[in-house]
């Protein structure tokens, strides 16, 4: 156990809007909405990529995929998602660095049957070895084919990973890597079920119009069918220390170029400075909308590329979303800016201009009408985040495993209280321009490696008009400095991304 389900999990009720005032210990979580006709289920059990064994990466995800997606030990995979589909009912398993949580959801008239499959997922899974090829020749195609083939955003934000906790246990994709994938048996799969999937490494929550008593019985069935732990998690190490300006430049023949920037932060939502930056970070970068100041500068303003954020955690989408996906937590973040494939001669300059922009975030900080302005946003947008009964359950639990009350409860009354200068110190404590990392996807990385260790002004052309004052602003940025450490630049051929860790 790494300790937080001790004293973390919670009773949530729906009529309260939020957290009890004192939560008891060890219980459930419970969004009971009697007049809801759906039911979710959630179950985050603590363990995630962190606990693949050495030369075994994706072990973690194999496993939670042969729950999400495969049988029990009474039903075959086709068997149970043709029960699933006249009930339009879904279970589904996602896997991190930290936790791994099944998704269960149904309408309420079947989930006497559907909880009978979703509790045998758990307890006692199929693991058979059709499903086991099956699920592990995804993981490997996810790898191999859509992370270095298809995807070059998510290949830079997960190549900024790789080399912002290079030696560390976040260092591996969630998904594996080439080889730890290749080298997995079902019977590794039995093995890591068996020792991680217990009694006490889950929080359970329910959501939804089940009836009295069911979150408890979920509970004691959970008690009942799995083992007790035997294993201790391992404190996280500290991720190694950023010297100047690091590059790491991926090969490929891509035709724009995508970059991520970054570094660790030590904040995570169970700390105070967490909110403040989340003002400044919506401020400077909210995610795929023009309230962030990136946005508006990089693509409202020149047409650089279709978006430019920021993040002081880690992000992933929710399907077609704005929102992050719940249950994705971390003992350990980062603080990252995403600039969307810019085309290859303006990229250097895009570069330059995003790094800028983060220095004059942390020189200036926030102005008073900016605070109000975000503030105020910041407080309506965040109740998006909870519109389903399921969304707002995936917090609920995610507050469990940070010790917090209800996150959108916790922004609102702590953004209420704050004030610019609260804002403005948690920049000047936690974020910096100095030492980053930086990952690019590009062709020809050489020459662009070369372009920028050379000094030289990064130029930009536009395909539409530019205001004069834009362009003035421009001449700063195609010669603003960029503290590259020559040291610390490599360049790695797309294929040799992710076969392995270091």
């Amino acid at each position: 156990m790494r300790g937080w389900l001790a004293i973390a999990a919670c009773t949530l009720m729906m009529a309260c809007g939020g957290v009890e005032d004192s939560p008891s210990p060890g219980a459930g979580i419970g969004l009971q909405a009697p007049n809801s006709p759906l039911v979710t289920l959630r179950v985050m059990v603590e363990t995630g990529s962190v606990d693949d064994p050495m030369g075994r990466n994706g072990l973690n995800a194999l496993t939670a995929l042969m729950i999400g997606q495969g049988g029990t030990n009474t039903l075959s995979y086709g068997e149970l998602t043709t029960a699933l589909y006249p009930w339009a009912a879904s279970i589904s398993a996602q896997y991190d660095k930290e936790v791994t949580t099944i998704v269960g959801e149904v309408h309420r008239d079947h989930l006497e049957p559907f909880y009978e499959m979703f509790r045998d997922l758990i307890v006692t899974p199929r693991l058979d070895l059709a499903d086991f090829e099956r699920n592990r020749d995804y993981l490997t195609n996810a790898v191999v084919s859509t992370l270095r083939g298809n995807d070059d955003e998510e290949l830079g934000k997960q190549t900024l990973n790789a080399l912002l906790y290079a030696g560390h246990p976040y260092e591996a994709t969630e998904m594996g890597t080439e080889q730890g994938l290749a080298a997995i048996t079902i019977d590794d799969v039995r093995a890591f079920h068996a020792a991680h999937y217990t009694q006490d490494n889950l929080v359970i929550g329910v959501a939804g119009g089940y009836p009295d008593g069911f979150l408890e019985r979920v509970e004691a069935d959970l008690a009942a069918g799995l083992p007790p732990s035997e294993v201790t998690g391992e404190p996280l190490p500290v991720p190694r220390a950023l010297d100047g300006l690091e590059l790491l430049l991926v090969e490929k023949d891509a035709i724009a170029t995508a970059m991520s920037i970054g570094f660790p932060v030590e904040v995570t939502r169970a700390d105070d400075d967490f909110y403040p930056l989340m003002v400044a970070n919506s401020y400077f970068g909210e995610h795929r909308t023009f309230n962030g100041r990136l946005m508006n500068q990089m693509r409202g303003l020149r047409g650089l590329n279709y978006g430019d954020y920021s993040y002081i955690e880690n992000f992933i989408q929710d399907g077609g979303s704005t929102f992050p996906t719940p249950n994705t937590p971390r003992r350990q973040q980062f603080f990252s800016i995403w600039i969307r494939p810019v085309p290859h001669h303006n990229a250097a300059f895009a570069l330059r201009q995003a790094v800028r922009e983060l220095a004059l975030l942390v020189e200036q900080g926030l102005s008073e009408a900016d605070f109000d302005a975000t503030r105020e946003y910041l407080i309506n947008y965040s109740k998006l985040y909870v519109q389903t009964g399921s969304r707002r359950l995936g917090y609920a639990v995610d507050s469990a495993f940070y010790g917090t009350g209800f996150f959108v409860d916790e922004i609102r009354d702590r953004l209420s209280a704050m004030t610019v200068q609260d804002v403005n110190a948690a920049i000047r404590r936690h974020l910096q321009a100095d030492n980053l990392g930086i990952a690019i996807v590009t062709r020809e990385a050489e020459a662009f490696r070369d372009a920028l260790l050379s000094g030289e002004p990064s130029d930009v052309t536009y395909n539409t008009e530019v205001a004069g004052d834009i362009l003035n602003e421009d001449e700063e940025i195609k010669t603003y400095p960029l503290a590259i450490n020559p040291d610390r630049v490599r360049v790695v051929p797309v294929e040799q991304m992710f076969v392995d860790v270091s």
